[in-house]
């Protein structure tokens, strides 16, 4: 695919063990920038190199996302487009390593963007893909910020207490790279953590850290989610002191909390997750073939 540039011969300079596709893009489906900075976070979490990058082109409205001028070290003028880069993260010996794209919603050509992205995921010889978003919801901050796990693959979604997607309307782009990843026959799973709709703008180390600590769950890969413990206790608290001064939202935020407590986990708790993924990667790979 012309769109998609890469600046390494992957089959004789790119060594990667049993890779997973982590994708997270800015736009509708990552509010606060929850899911995009989960996957900065494990970029600069563990050792990187740069795979290659999707051109932006054909894919963007750059009325909408405009490109940006800064002065680079040298004191020169530096354009830069809306970013789709292909990322290698080494991660340690035993567990499988990521490949991350934390990019930029695009515009147009769904159809084709996504196509790159399955191509990449062919190219990398992923084994899986895992979507990452964060959505508004009505949940409140002081509470744990609720992971919605799903795969429109049966048996995936069986092994790991996934949901299965029920919604029917417009979509976006990930609706659309799950379909052409579902035809091209490569597992994918969605993670998406719910964003307290009161504050949706702001960034939110909590639910960063909620993302990475169910996709560590999920996968067996050492995210380092516990690095964000004290940005998640004093977003809470900077909140806290918000909400304290409006005592109707204070009242909301309680009638939320009542709300919540009543609820039960979106996706199952234990250390047999990953070991569950891990079986169902296999049973894939021994069905379709692969040693």
């Amino acid at each position: 695919m012309t769109e998609l540039r890469w600046d390494l011969d992957l089959q004789s300079n790119v060594d990667l063990d049993r890779p997973v596709l982590a994708v997270a893009f800015r736009g509708l489906f990552d509010a606060s920038g929850a899911a995009t900075s989960a996957l900065e976070w494990i970029s600069d979490y563990f050792p990187t190199t740069k795979l290659g990058h999707i051109d932006p082109e054909t894919f963007f409205d750059f009325t909408q996302e405009r490109p940006t001028v800064s002065f680079g070290e040298n004191g020169g003028r530096e354009l830069h487009w809306p970013a789709n880069e292909i990322v290698a993260v080494k991660t340690p010996d035993g567990q499988r390593d990521l490949v991350v794209i934390a990019g930029v919603e695009p515009h147009l050509r769904w159809r084709t963007f996504s196509a790159a992205l399955a191509e990449i995921a062919e190219e990398i010889r992923a084994e899986t893909v895992t979507t990452l978003g964060s959505m508004i919801g009505m949940i409140p901050h002081t509470r744990p910020l609720t992971v919605i796990g799903s795969s429109t693959n049966n048996d995936l979604a069986e092994r790991l207490g996934l949901n299965r997607p029920s919604y029917q309307g417009p979509t976006g782009l990930v609706g659309a790279l799950h379909d052409t990843l579902d035809k091209a026959g490569i597992p994918v799973l969605s993670l998406r953590v719910s964003v307290p709709h009161y504050i949706p703008d702001a960034p939110n180390p909590k639910a960063t850290r909620s993302l990475l600590r169910r996709f560590e769950m999920v996968t067996g890969i050492d995210t380092g989610y516990a690095g964000l413990d004290s940005d998640a206790s004093d977003w809470e608290k900077r909140v806290d002191e918000a909400v304290a001064g409006d005592p109707e939202i204070t009242a909301y935020v309680q009638r939320l909390e009542m709300q919540s407590d009543q609820l039960e986990e979106s996706m199952p708790s234990g250390d047999d997750l990953a070991a569950e993924f891990e079986a169902f990667l296999r049973d894939h790979n021994r069905s379709n073939g692969d040693s």
